[in-house]
């Protein structure tokens, strides 16, 4: 896919639905729409699949990508599925970037796991050779480790920002995060509840959100009816938006309607970005919004936001 439309893209992602290389089933799936608010999919190379099987994964996703493909150009006015591939190094990935390269018109980038600075500059080599979008996932100990993660998040902007028009997201994966500290959370608690990885996210927050879209961590806990695990679910995602994340992971269907849902803005929150954008005043620089105080220097960037995510996700009833 072209580098293009990335200030679209980046929003657009919303609940990014994972899967093993070996979900042949999703190419119906999309065909017939069966996935309620699927904005885009990732195929996993990585941890979804032993090494043993990692060749019979390739062959096949890439007759899914085939599959995809024909389907994808038959269908060019739906609105379809962004498709990613998470490869396992850098090397992997230059190599599955050839390999698919006869559906690569469909592809829309690479999410990198476990990126820190053992892998950074190879992967920033690979992603300027075959000129793709990436979304770099911070996961393992270097950017954990209270001793190093600041100057090791500080050198790790300062090497995206090297390759920024090719990076639509920066991704965080909570689950290696919490196996560091042998800690998985329960239904009943966010990670916001656990202290040492809440810590982690917020600094990723404070060193990347200025500049990037940072999005939230997986859920683990899914089913066919609500419960505790959609509370849980919707807790989290309340949580996400107040510190900055946008969008979400997923591991199973059923959970992308309640991202979507959390993406959709508040009437009040649009009139108030319309405002903001739609600026009247040659001489005040604050005027009285939807019941607060909309400020033009302060509220710019959110009011940018606002409008995207009003245009992709639409409005709250």
């Amino acid at each position: 896919m072209e580098l293009k439309d990335k200030n679209f893209f980046k929003y657009k992602i919303g609940g990014l639905l994972y899967m093993p290389a070996f979900q042949k089933n999703i190419v119906e799936k999309i065909k017939n729409n069966s996935i309620s608010c699927l904005n885009s999919v990732c195929f996993c190379l990585e941890d979804s699949v032993q090494d043993n099987a990692l060749e019979a994964a390739e062959e096949t996703l890439k007759n899914i990508l085939r599959e995809l493909k024909i389907f994808y150009q038959e269908s060019p006015n739906k609105n379809l599925p962004l498709i990613f591939i998470r490869p396992r190094t850098p090397e992997h990935l230059q190599r599955i970037h050839e390999k698919f390269s006869d559906s690569a018109e469909i592809i829309t980038g690479y999410i990198l796991p476990k990126f820190d600075l053992s892998n950074a500059e190879k992967y920033c080599a690979v992603i300027r050779e075959i000129n793709c979008y990436v979304m770099p996932t911070f996961e393992s100990e270097q950017v954990a480790d209270l001793s190093t993660r600041t100057a090791n998040l500080i050198a790790l902007k300062k090497i995206l920002d090297g390759v920024k028009e090719h990076v639509l997201n920066i991704r965080v994966g909570v689950n290696d995060l919490s196996n560091l500290y042998n800690l998985r959370r329960n239904v009943n608690c966010t990670i916001y509840d656990i202290g040492v990885v809440r810590d982690i996210l917020i600094d990723i927050l404070n060193v990347f959100a200025k500049d990037y879209v940072v999005a939230g961590s997986v859920w683990n806990y899914f089913g066919k009816e609500k419960g505790a695990w959609s509370d849980g679910l919707t807790r989290e995602l309340t949580l996400d938006k107040i510190n900055g994340f946008i969008g979400k992971s997923a591991i199973h269907p059923s959970q992308l309607p309640y991202i979507f849902e959390s993406l959709k803005v508040s009437q009040d929150d649009l009139n108030d970005a319309e405002q903001i954008l739609n600026w009247d005043s040659d001489s005040l620089g604050v005027v009285k919004g939807s019941g607060r105080m909309n400020e033009l220097k302060c509220h710019l960037h959110w009011a940018q936001k606002i409008k995207i995510l009003s245009e992709i996700y639409g409005v709250k009833q």
